[in-house]
């Protein structure tokens, strides 16, 4: 166990794009920090990055698709019911934030490189009433209607 450790990290994440997961306000999470070639990203994973359009800024985001998979999305959920299909290709994962409305994610910025991933976002440490596992659903988003 103390392994699991020494391989983590914890980091705060802030804003409302992962609501209801996480809370807008801040929460302290632990971060698997296994090297990418130990370590398997998963549908359903949520995960700390680094943003495709500004390296400096982590994202947190869950995987909705991993390379060769076919991802559905809402183009744009605030002002439209228009839906498109992706493959996400070789060494990528498409990423979304839980909340679609208030997301900055792959609908905007496209299949994220797995380079981009710090890690696999496991469990939350604060607020203490919140102390628990993070769970990994496969879509936490209605699915698209076609």
């Amino acid at each position: 166990m103390d392994y699991i450790l020494l391989l983590s990290k914890c980091r705060q994440v802030i804003g409302p794009s992962m609501l209801p997961t996480l809370n807008q306000a801040g929460d302290i999470l632990a971060v698997n920090m296994v090297p990418k070639w130990w370590g398997q990203f998963n549908t359903g994973d949520v995960v700390l990055m680094r943003s495709p359009g500004n390296p400096t800024l982590h994202l947190a985001k869950r995987i909705l698709g991993v390379e060769g998979e076919k991802v559905t999305y809402l183009v744009d959920p605030n002002n439209s019911k228009t839906i498109k299909t992706v493959l996400v290709p070789e060494g990528h994962v498409w990423v979304q934030g839980d909340n679609i409305h208030k997301s900055y994610d792959s609908r905007k910025f496209g299949p994220v490189p797995r380079g981009l991933i710090q890690g696999r976002i496991f469990y939350r440490v604060w607020p203490p009433e919140k102390i628990g596992p993070i769970d990994s659903k496969v879509n936490p988003n209605e699915p698209p209607t076609k």
